[in-house]
């Protein structure tokens, strides 16, 4: 299993250097084409003039989006050229989220940024977390500070989920370049520990016939701690570069109003995260 394709979602209001730079990474590392994709919609004010008025606000703010699509297409090819193998673009005057999820079809990874805010302008902004419920790709969520794809270190953040199954499937390529992979589980109250250490034994024990070499870590939940506490306690611990994760374990509707693991991971800005769903 490797990536073939290299998808890059790119964002009209939002840097997009860093994930620029580890999409082209990506491509050399796997010899892989690399697609940029991106689009907008101009959103006209809620109260304008009509008639030929309101037609001229409206050429115009169709022109600015039109032109913002070609400057980040001549910002893709710059960012691309002599990495990987094929480079394509993909822009569009349409909602980003519908437009990037119609290309996903061609990708085995989405490479996207961070920081989502949990309501975002859809004229605007593809947010990962949308890609990540929909596209049927693993996204790669990459913070604005990042500046290469660090595999010296990664962490696998495991429960026994089909997310997680799937998460660490999709990871493969990128945990068999790695240097060192730590799998850990955190043991919730309800969790009998024998089990867990059981189930973490099985996953190093399968990474093992995939050419992978993890360590198994067992954590008990910290009194007053969250996951995503004791998780970014661990990543730092270990040096880690990139987290992989699997992506809402619980609904959609309760992470968003009560904050959540997989929120957490989208919004940190200090690693690179692979999430599937």
């Amino acid at each position: 299993m490797s990536y073939a394709t290299v998808m890059v979602s790119l964002a009209v209001n939002q840097a997009n250097e860093a994930r620029l730079q580890v999409a082209g990474e990506l491509a050399e590392r796997f010899e892989a084409a690399v697609i940029g994709v991106a689009a907008a919609q101009y959103a006209p004010p809620l109260y304008f003039a009509d008639g030929a008025a309101a037609q001229r606000v409206i050429d115009e703010g169709e022109a600015s989006v039109k032109q913002r699509l070609a400057d980040l297409e001549t910002q893709f090819r710059g960012a691309t050229r002599n990495r990987g193998g094929h480079v394509e673009w993909r822009g569009a005057v349409d909602f980003p989220v519908r437009h990037i999820l119609q290309q996903a079809r061609c990708a085995d990874i989405i490479v996207s940024g961070g920081r989502s805010p949990a309501f975002s302008d859809v004229f605007a902004l593809a947010s990962p977390k949308d890609l990540v419920m929909q596209a049927g790709r693993p996204v790669l969520v990459v913070p604005d500070g990042v500046n290469w794809l660090d595999l010296r270190s990664v962490l696998v953040a495991w429960k026994d989920t089909p997310e997680a199954r799937r998460a660490v499937s999709d990871a493969l390529p990128l945990l068999r370049k790695a240097k060192e992979v730590t799998v850990v589980e955190i043991v919730e109250r309800d969790d009998d520990r024998e089990a867990v250490t059981a189930g973490l034994s099985d996953v190093v024990g399968w990474l093992a016939r995939q050419r992978v070499t993890a360590t198994a870590r067992v954590l008990e939940a910290a009194q007053g701690a969250t996951a995503a506490d004791q998780l970014g306690k661990v990543a730092g611990d270990v040096g880690a570069g990139l987290v992989v994760a699997g992506a809402y374990g619980h609904s959609r509707f309760r992470e968003m109003i009560l904050g959540g693991f997989t929120q957490y991971l989208i919004n940190q800005s200090a690693r690179c995260v692979l999430l599937s769903h």
